[in-house]
């Protein structure tokens, strides 16, 4: 069962929303729960649909189903991404397994939503999806620490020299982190910086992107720099002390 949210004014009030959902009960209540918060809402059955029309119309965000007939909605979010569009994606699935958690934020989904859900919590994780774009980093110095170089400006992360090859949500958690060089985050302060969340929510989001830039900093040679504080959270240091 979706359960319907209250009506109220937001501050999104001129955000798309693109949904992409086959079920017709289930796009419907979603398109109306989102239609309540002011957000401009777009509604399609299909993955095809969905690419035609962002090929002609960005939006602000899409809402895409994994179980979509033809192509499925992770293989849509690939190919978004591969298309170079980078509009937030929240996904839906009835799956709730980890691995399909961190199948969806690997072909680019930047949050992913069990279902049965609360329309009142889709909704507040689409607010903080469009938050999170509103307030993405745009300092103008470029962060230092050891090896590894972060330009926000220009939206560039190197290690010894050499350009890393970051999504959008990537880059954003590695800025926070080397901003915050030597300083211990918890996943809660991660989640509110990168994801915008200010609510409590219940999510790996962050563990799983820890370990895509581990991997990847690891492969540009330098291993050790995003350190686990049991208990506390995840601090990047130069090296491996």
């Amino acid at each position: 069962m979706i359960s319907m949210p209250t009506s109220t004014r937001t501050e999104d009030a001129l955000a798309t929303i693109l949904v992409v959902e086959d079920d017709t009960a289930v796009r419907s209540g979603v398109e109306r729960g989102l239609a309540l918060h002011d957000y401009a809402v777009v509604g399609v059955e299909s993955a095809e649909a969905a690419l035609e029309l962002v090929a002609h119309r960005r939006p602000s965000l899409l809402v895409v189903d994994v179980g979509l007939p033809g192509m499925s909605g992770i293989e849509l979010c690939r190919r978004l991404r591969d298309l170079g569009t980078d509009v937030p994606i929240l996904i839906l699935s009835a799956r709730d397994q980890v691995g399909d958690r961190v199948a969806g934020l690997q072909a680019g989904g930047d949050d992913y939503l069990v279902k049965p859900f609360a329309l009142d919590e889709l909704v507040a994780r689409v607010q903080a999806l469009l938050r999170r774009v509103r307030t993405d980093p745009v300092g103008t110095d470029v962060v230092a620490v050891g090896p590894l170089w972060v330009d926000d400006a220009r939206r560039i992360a190197s290690v010894h020299g050499e350009r890393l090859d970051l999504s959008r949500r990537e880059f954003d958690l590695l800025s926070t982190l080397a901003s915050n060089a030597d300083l211990v985050l918890s996943r809660i302060r991660l989640l509110e910086l990168v994801w915008g969340y200010d609510f409590e929510v219940e999510t790996n989001v962050v563990d799983v992107f820890i370990g895509y830039l581990r991997r990847k900093l690891d492969a540009a040679g330098a291993p050790g720099m995003i350190k686990t504080v049991r208990g506390v959270g995840f601090v990047l240091r130069p090296g491996r002390r």
